[in-house]
Parts: structure tokens; sequence; C-alpha cells
């Protein structure tokens, strides 16, 4: 996996996204200077695919409110979901799922996975009236079946760009 380094990023803000240990990173990455990174610089993260070699990828669309799934580029579903609410808005960007989690509890539902942005994924919720409103803390909440359809379907380090 390539990542762009975007403004304000560190070494270790970026290790921390992807949960991989900042020696790693560095060790991934023989010629970067550990202090001194720049913006649009690519920074390899061992572990993951390479986004180009991935068969599926995730739209989400803030403003309609739906995450589209697409295999090869060919739309396969378009799943309703609430998105940030108010000062909690989710986060515009490329992104990555780096792992999943079934059944965290609470108000994630019944499957969790991780975006490549820390503290935030794509769940589900134990609020399905949430659904189709800005109502979360900048995740991005389903419905537990179609999470749980989700989550079977892609693989760790499947792509996620939301935008507005």
């Amino acid at each position: 996996m390539l990542h762009t380094v975007k403004p304000g990023e560190t070494l270790y803000s970026i290790s921390e996204d992807y949960r991989t240990p900042l020696p790693s990173i560095i060790g991934a990455n023989p010629s970067i200077d550990p202090n001194m990174i720049i913006v649009g610089q690519k920074i390899k993260i061992p572990g993951f695919p390479l986004v180009e070699s991935q068969a599926y990828s995730i739209d989400v669309n803030i403003t309609e409110k739906n995450l589209t799934l697409k295999h090869v580029d060919v739309v396969q579903k378009i799943y309703p979901v609430a998105v940030g609410r108010m000062l909690h808005e989710t986060p515009i960007g490329d992104y990555i799922i780096i792992n999943k989690a079934p059944n965290p509890g609470g108000p994630y539902g019944t499957m969790w996975m991780s975006l490549s942005k820390k503290h935030y994924g794509i769940h589900g919720t134990n609020d399905p009236s949430s659904i189709g409103k800005n109502v979360s803390k900048g995740c991005i909440r389903m419905y537990n079946h179609d999470v749980e359809e989700l989550s079977r379907i892609i693989p760790i380090g499947t792509p996620v760009y939301i935008r507005t």
C-alpha cells in the first residue's frame, strides 16, 4: 500500500492511522528521512496490498448518504448510510479498510470495519432509524444486515473514497 502524505501529517500520525508500528514503516521506506516528510511524498505501508490490485472499491457520497460497492468499477450495490453531523463531519478523502471486528457492541452494531484514519470506520448501528441522517460522530453507519453483507464481500485493503 502506498500512502500519499497530506498536509499536517507526520510519519507518526500515518503509523497511527494504519495501526502499523512506526519502526515497520521506517523499515519499509529506507530512503526516507523519518524527521522530514513532504506533502505528496509516497510512503509504503507494509502489510496492505496495493490499492490498484483490489477488485472491490467503496464510494461514499455524504450528500446523498449512500455507499456504493463496486467490483472492477461496475456498481454491485448501493446501500443507505448515516454520516457525520455538524462539528463531527465524516472525513473527505481516500482511505482503505484496515481491519474488521464482528460484534463490537454498543452503538457500533454487529460489525466494525476500521478506515485508515484513526477513530473512523464503517459500522452497523443499534439505532436503525438513524440511517439516512447526519447523526454520527463522523463514522459511516449502515443497517446491521447491510454492513455484515458488505464485510463478507470486501477484503482488507479495499479502497474507500469519501466525497460530498
